[in-house]
């Protein structure tokens, strides 16, 4: 998306129009220009959760069919333990009949499957899914650029007039005749496109009585895994022959039967859960009255986590004990086993104990922490606050140190899932939710059920003026928007213009003042909903934008001030507080100075954006003086090098009268 923005005037040129929508559902509504006339679109987002978002329109898209060409990209990483729940796509694009491709990772085969991908979504009048898993995304190479085909209609060549047919609006009866059509006429099409244009892949093998079907993401991590039985080099070529499936759905039942007949057995790898692929070519067999092989699956590989190269080198070495391959020496197998055993047992043995684990956690100089710390130090006086989480860098507040939030359900959805348990609370509930959470679901789900209903509860929204977690794109409110990047709409405005009446702008860095705030709302007579607008922006974003500017200005001689913390290792108690309230990475530990202090101090690194939150938790909890804010002047002024002398002279006369101090005590 991000690279697609940064097009945006080369897209212009060439008719496309690129647009950033607030959330999954109105980018799938989009599509909906391919249902009556020959255009061609395509939408991305992260699966699962944004598909799950886009599901009201991808199934009634699905349902009514395309002229033009209809393409969903979108990226998965599951297994990967980042931040979405562990579902597959392929449940949605079987229950929808959406086609779903799962091409290789390997550049130039990625870059064809999304040419066919659009033709195959012309060729069935069908919407495609494209699964760009993470290893995928990973690769690197080259490909061949192809010319641009140009399209019959764009912004360039418009729409003379409107379409109308009756039959594309999914109501009683034409919703009975798209079913119909979608089976009889469309999946056809489809299975007859994919054979033809070979989508899928057969690599041959010496060893014939047995056989590997795979996804096509999961490519890359088999053929390591027999590369190190000795059964695959490094150029792709295997002993075992392989059926890799570009098109995880639907599935070409001629293909499966020819792969398959003559083999003793055959090994599904099919990451996720549940069993899709197994469970179809079992039944494809059966019906075609294939008895011989024997289709193993998830019986030696496991149900549910990521296929990683050791648990898919796992399942492939049963799978060839198991089956007893002519042409497989079985000690080889038993040794690479034996060795990825041993080897994590001497790993364990070196380390003498487990590994920490190393959570996810909030970025040097996040403007979120501070309140989180504030609400850290109301919720201890209040005692025991109700926090009901949203998607977002704030879903990090429910790990140490803060560990704060009960629930988390959606992006956007937190203020709906307090309304469930507000009623039931002693006291007030407190919702947080990000400034891209309340745009992209937050505004019609939670805000305004929650004025309608008068729900007595309290909201804070991380207003930084992006959706930062997945790479600071812009909002409704991100603030200095272009006229090509949109209308800039304040999130008070909007509030206000729907009735909340309670309501108060915070910095979020003032930590005290952030925590007076959250006591008045905690306590207000007032019934209703009470907004605090936590406003802070994140400061690597703050680095990114005024690094440039601030080489400029040393270009030219001018003034440049940067600003560092520390932590006076003379003064620091060693009682770290000040690290449990705020969880910033560049607080750390070292050694004191004093050989005859054993307690280590707290010490600020080199990753220090000078945000200052350290030293405003250690005000605010009343904790000790030992932080220090210094200043670094670049091309200093004449009042700064007085200023600077002054200092110096100041210092030196009062050391000098400590020590005169020191020999007549």
């Amino acid at each position: 998306m991000d690279v697609l923005a940064d097009a945006h005037d080369v897209l212009g040129e060439l008719g496309v129009h690129f647009e950033a929508c607030a959330n999954e559902a109105g980018a799938a509504a989009m599509l909906g220009a391919s249902i009556n006339y020959p255009l061609r679109g395509a939408v991305t987002w992260k699966s699962v959760v944004g598909t799950n978002v886009a599901s009201d329109a991808l199934s009634n898209l699905s349902s009514d069919g395309v002229k033009g060409w209809a393409l969903i990209v979108i990226g998965d990483d599951y297994g990967e333990g980042a931040s979405i729940i562990q579902e597959r796509s392929h449940s949605f694009a079987m229950k929808s009949q959406i086609w779903l491709l799962d091409p290789r990772p390997n550049l130039p085969c990625i870059v064809n499957m999304v040419e066919q991908a659009f033709e195959l979504s012309e060729a069935s009048s069908t919407p495609v899914m494209l699964e760009l898993r993470i290893r995928a995304c990973h690769v690197h190479g080259s490909f061949e650029c192809k010319d641009n085909r140009k399209p019959k209609f764009s912004k360039l060549n418009p729409i003379a007039k409107p379409a109308f047919d009756v039959g594309r609006i999914p109501l009683p009866p034409a919703n009975y005749a798209q079913e119909k059509h979608k089976i009889e006429v469309r999946l056809p099409a489809a299975q007859k496109f994919i054979r033809e244009r070979q989508l899928n892949e057969f690599f041959p093998g010496e060893l014939h009585d047995i056989g590997i079907v795979l996804q096509g993401g999961m490519y890359n991590t088999l053929m390591r895994a027999l590369q190190q039985f000795g059964l695959a080099d490094a150029y792709g070529a295997a002993k075992i022959p392989l059926y890799v499936l570009n098109v995880t759905y639907p599935l070409l039942t001629d293909e499966v039967a020819r792969f398959c007949s003559g083999k003793r057995a055959v090994l599904v790898v099919e990451e996720g859960q549940p069993a899709h692929l197994e469970e179809a070519i079992n039944s494809i067999l059966r019906r075609a009255d294939i008895n011989a092989p024997h289709v193993i699956g998830k019986d030696i590989l496991p149900m549910a986590g990521e296929y990683t190269a050791e648990v898919v080198l796992g399942g492939v070495g049963r799978f060839l004990q198991l089956m007893l391959p002519d042409g497989v020496d079985q000690q080889d197998v038993a040794r690479v086993l034996d060795g990825v055993v041993q080897a994590k047992q001497r790993a364990a043995e070196l380390l003498g104990e487990r590994v920490p684990l190393r959570p996810p956690g909030f970025c040097v100089g996040c403007p979120e922490r501070p309140v989180f710390s504030a609400l850290k130090l109301v919720d201890k006086e209040v005692g025991g606050i109700h926090i009901s989480s949203d998607i977002g860098c704030h879903t990090f507040s429910t790990l140490p140190p803060f560990n704060l939030g009960n629930t988390v359900l959606g992006f956007g959805l937190s203020l709906a899932a307090a309304a469930g348990v507000a009623p039931n609370m002693g006291q007030r509930v407190v919702t947080v939710m990000g400034d891209g959470g309340f745009w992209h679901n937050g505004l019609s789900t939670g805000v305004a059920n929650a004025i309608f209903r008068n729900d007595d509860s309290v909201l804070i929204i991380m207003e930084n003026g992006y959706t930062s977690a997945t790479g600071t794109q812009n909002i409704p409110s991100t603030p200095g928007l272009t006229a090509r990047q949109g209308r800039s709409i304040s999130i008070e405005g909007t509030l206000r213009g729907m009735g909340v009446e309670w309501l108060e702008r915070v910095d979020n860095y003032a930590v005290s003042n952030v925590a007076e705030v959250l006591r008045r709302a905690m306590t207000t007579p007032q019934a209703g909903l009470k907004v605090i607008i936590a406003d802070g922006e994140c400061m690597l974003e703050r680095q990114r934008r005024l690094r440039p500017l601030n080489a400029a200005l040393l270009a030219g001689g001018e003034r440049v001030v940067r600003t560092r913390f520390g932590v006076d290792a003379e003064v620091c108690t060693g009682d770290r507080s000040c690290i449990r309230l705020s969880g910033c990475p560049s607080l750390t530990l070292k050694e004191h100075p004093d050989p005859l202090r054993n307690e280590p101090v707290t010490t600020v690194n080199n990753g220090c954006v000078g945000c200052g939150l350290c030293g405003e938790v250690a005000q605010a909890a009343a904790l000790c003086p030992s932080f220090y804010r210094t200043e670094t002047i670049q091309n200093p002024t004449w009042l700064d090098r007085w200023m600077h002398g002054l200092r110096q002279w100041t210092i030196a006369k009062l050391a000098g009268a400590d020590r005169e101090h020191a020999r007549v005590g």
